[in-house]
């Protein structure tokens, strides 16, 4: 197996858990915070979206015109890095439309990495990030960066009352 072909199967890995905790989470509760939490799911889905679009599209092939179509500027802002949860659900797209632009990044991230050449993976990153350098790196963030997301929205559900899922 090349090592492009693991990071692309490690973020498919991470978001698989994301859904599968997803789908035993009533969508009513994604805004719910906890008793004295800091987040909620809804973030932490938008963040994941804007995520995944900057460490395995931007940083890989750069910005391109008809990004706008598959996640909007204004879509990205509440879910940026170093963006405060907040509990007012009105400052955020609506569950329905995190959901399509989480699913769509994601669509769109396997289609691009599937045809990415494996001679690219040690090339130097597009836009700098302080934790990686080269492509293949930033792919392997990308999941990692998923699944320690997953892990928080898997502790939000426990606080809410749900099960666990393994």
């Amino acid at each position: 197996m090349s090592r492009l072909q693991l990071a692309i199967e490690q973020i498919a890995f991470a978001r698989n858990y994301t859904l599968s905790l997803l789908q035993e989470t009533k969508e009513s509760d994604w805004f719910r915070q906890p008793p004295g939490g800091i987040t909620h799911i809804a973030w932490q889905v938008g963040h994941l979206a804007v995520g995944e679009y900057w460490l395995a599209l931007v940083r890989i092939r750069g910005q391109r015109a008809d990004d706008e179509e598959l996640i909007p500027m204004e879509f990205q802002a509440p879910f940026e890095r170093h963006t405060v949860p907040v509990a007012d659900p009105s400052i955020y797209p609506n569950q329905t439309a995190i959901r399509a632009v989480f699913d769509r990044v994601h669509e769109q991230t396997l289609r691009e990495l599937t045809a990415l050449d494996e001679r690219e993976v040690d090339e130097p990153i597009l836009k700098p990030h302080r934790l990686v350098k080269t492509k293949l790196w930033s792919l392997l963030w990308c999941a990692q960066h998923e699944a320690v997301h997953a892990g928080q929205i898997g502790l939000l559900r426990r606080q809410l009352g749900y099960p666990p899922v393994w």
